[in-house]
This record gives C-alpha cells, structure tokens and sequence, in this order.
C-alpha cells in the first residue's frame, strides 16, 4: 500500500530520513503516528526508526541530545522541529515485566518491528509514502481488530502495561480485541501489580476519555484488569454501570474522576484517599472533590447563591458540564450569568478586613475576627445586608452582642 498523500508532518521531517539515507543506512516513520494517517486521525508525535546506530546518527546531525541513548534513542534538532530517532533494537527478558534486561541494537527492520505491541502500531512508513506491514496491520485495521504481534503472552510479559494500553485502544479506536490477544490479557492481568500506579493512571484515564468508553470499561471488566488497579478490586458492578451512562464523550480528565467515583457510590470523605491511591495531585484531588459536592446537589435543584460562591466560576461550570451525562439539561450561560451577578467573589472583595474589625471594636486579635468575617462573608452571599463597611460593622457588632463570636 502506498499513501497517495504525504501528511505535512511527514513532509517536513523528510529532509532527516533523506540525511539518513544519503548517509548508507534506513530510514523509516513508525508508531502510532503512521497508524493515525491510515484512519485519517491527526498526527501528534513523528518517531523515526533507523539502521544507524545512536553514534552514526551524532556524526550525521550536528545538534542532537541524548534523550535515551541506551535504549538507542537520539533526539535530532532542525532548526525549530525537534525528532526522536531510535536505532532499530531487539530486547532481552524483562525481569519487571516492564523494563528489558538489556536492548542489543540490530540493522534489521524486521527484528526491530516484531517487539512493538499491536500489529495497527507496526508499521513503517519509506519517504515515498509505501507501507511496509509485515504483521497483517492493515487487515486488522480494517476489521477493526486490536492483535497482539507474534504471541501475545510474550508480549505482555515483556511489558505489562500493553494490556492496559489495549484496553485504552479498544476505548479511543472502537476496536475489538482479537481472541487470543483478550484470552491473554485474562490469563496474565495479575502483571499489572508490577506497573507503576503512575503509568496505569495515565492509561486509565484515557481509556475514560476515549470515543468508545462503554466498549473499554466492558474489556476492563472482562478481562479482570480492574482488580488489579486502585481500590477497584470491589467494583467490578459499577463500572459496568458506569458503562451504560450516555455514549456522550468525556472530554476533561476532572469530569472522568468525578463520574467514576459518583458511580462507584463513594462518600466526598472518600475521594481523597480512593485518589491518592491513584497517585493524583492535590489540585486534581481538590478539584474532584468540589465538582462533585457540587454535582451531587445539582442533580436535584438549581444551584444557590451560596453553592455557586463557594465553587466559583470555573468549578461550578465544570459541574454543569455533567448533567448531560444523568439526562438533565445543563444551561452553561445561566449559570455564568448568576456567578456574575454575586455580590462578592471573594473575601477579598468583603467591604471589612480584619484591621477594620480591629480598629473599631475594644478586643484583641483572635479566632472571633475570622468567624465574624465568615459570618459576615455568608451575609453579604446571600443578600441578607449590604457590602458596605458601615452596615458589616453594625451587623458585627449585633453578632458579637449576641455572642455568636
């Protein structure tokens, strides 16, 4: 097969396999990019294989950066693009199911092409834009069909997180996993307690995101994989419901949090440590945890004065996102609309400070200057009184004659 359109990335980039190639040794585009052009998708990373080992490549560019030489891999600068060139490699055991032992490098194509993972991402692409399919990919891609290459349970053992970044395929590409290729996730899913949290987060989550999320968190499921992830042991169930929610695509990593942890029926208390589990950020737990307090009282009613404060803006559209997923109707623009028209945004833009509640009441510094701030912060929320400095001292000092504070 031959392409009868070279993409613009490829077009800029074949001035370096030419250079490659003027040097006596191959050149090729490979990975995921190559598969992304044959289903018409956008290309985001260009990868170059080569016969040239890593010190050939040096002599041939002058600006290059040794981003992971032992693995055969240099980073090539040209002039503002920068490319990953890797020398055509075959690897030992893995004795992490993660790493190999050691990569020895090859000047055969084949060998190298036989250690990728699925025959769609097994291509190689020549500068005059010919396929080169050793492993049937084209079929498969036109089938739809995720295939391990050669045997699948080599595979997985030589990387265990290939079973994930299946799943994550079948979830983005409405892709089937071939017989033998899901018969070998089932068999050997138990590998992934040898993977880093970090790096099945990452899969997880586009597997959340993806186009075909039902058909991803259904091969989750099937395969057993979930048991082996996070504090998902217990909940195989919910995550075939949260399967069945609207095919609607999620398309920010807070909202697939946020929907994942209402379906597994989990407390606000909760959230952090089922996320620190994750391995999440702080901000990513805070966030979570503020959209879905927040969504949990939208289901029901439209958001209050005081709700929509506490979110702010950004949060509380976030939570609006969501209702489609539940089969509400979410109204983007209303709810910018009430945010604008709060009072007060923040405790900065509160008429008192504390120096105010200092200079005009006989106490010293305490908590009562943060709880009457707060109490005061509440009513200006809610329109009970004014923002103005004179009417929050009156009320300050209702609150402090009443010993509220």
């Amino acid at each position: 097969m031959k392409l009868e359109v070279i993409p613009q990335e490829y077009q800029t980039a074949l001035p370096i396999l030419k250079k490659i190639e003027d040097a006596g040794f191959e050149a090729y585009f490979v990975g995921g990019s190559v598969r992304d052009v044959l289903l018409g998708h956008a290309i985001h990373d260009v990868d170059i294989a080569t016969s040239a080992f890593p010190a050939e490549i040096k002599e041939i560019f002058p600006r290059t950066i040794d981003v992971g030489i032992e693995h055969g891999t240099v980073l090539v600068l040209d002039e503002e693009e920068q490319y990953e060139i890797t020398t055509f490699r075959t690897e030992s055991t893995y004795q992490d199911f993660r790493r190999p032992d050691h990569v020895e490098f090859v000047r055969s194509l084949e060998e190298d092409l036989k250690r990728r993972d699925f025959t769609i991402n097994a291509f190689a692409l020549k500068e005059d834009g010919e396929i080169i399919d050793l492993f049937d990919g084209l079929a498969d891609l036109e089938n739809k069909v995720l295939r391990a290459v050669g045997n699948p349970h080599e595979r997985f053992h030589e990387d265990a997180l290939r079973m994930m970044r299946g799943l994550r395929f079948v979830s983005q590409l409405g892709f089937q996993l071939e017989q033998e290729t899901f018969a070998s996730i089932y068999d050997n899913h138990a590998l992934l307690e040898k993977i880093s949290v970090e790096r099945i987060n990452i899969e997880f989550i586009k597997l959340l995101l993806g186009k075909y999320r039902r058909q991803g968190l259904q091969m989750f499921v099937e395969t057993e994989c979930y048991s082996y992830c996070p504090k998902l042991r217990a909940y195989g169930e919910s995550l075939l419901r949260f399967a069945e929610l609207t095919d609607q695509q999620i398309n920010k990593e807070v909202h697939a949090w946020v929907l994942l942890i209402d379906q597994l029926g989990l407390s606000n208390k909760e959230i952090r440590p089922f996320m620190k589990a994750w391995k999440c950020s702080n901000d990513s737990i805070r966030t979570t945890q503020a959209v879905f307090m927040g969504l949990q009282f939208r289901k029901t009613q439209a958001f209050t004065k005081p709700l929509l404060y506490v979110l702010g803006e950004e949060q509380a559209i976030l939570t609006e996102e969501l209702l489609p997923y539940f089969g509400l109707e979410n109204d983007i623009t209303a709810v910018k609309e009430a945010y604008r028209q709060l009072v007060i945004h923040s405790l900065q833009d509160l008429a008192i400070s504390g120096h105010d509640l200092l200079a005009y009441f006989d106490k010293k510094p305490g908590k009562w200057m943060k709880e009457i701030l707060t109490l005061c912060e509440q009513a200006v929320v809610e329109q009970v009184i004014p923002n103005e400095k004179k009417e929050l001292l009156n009320y300050a000092a209702a609150a402090i004659e009443k010993n509220e504070c």
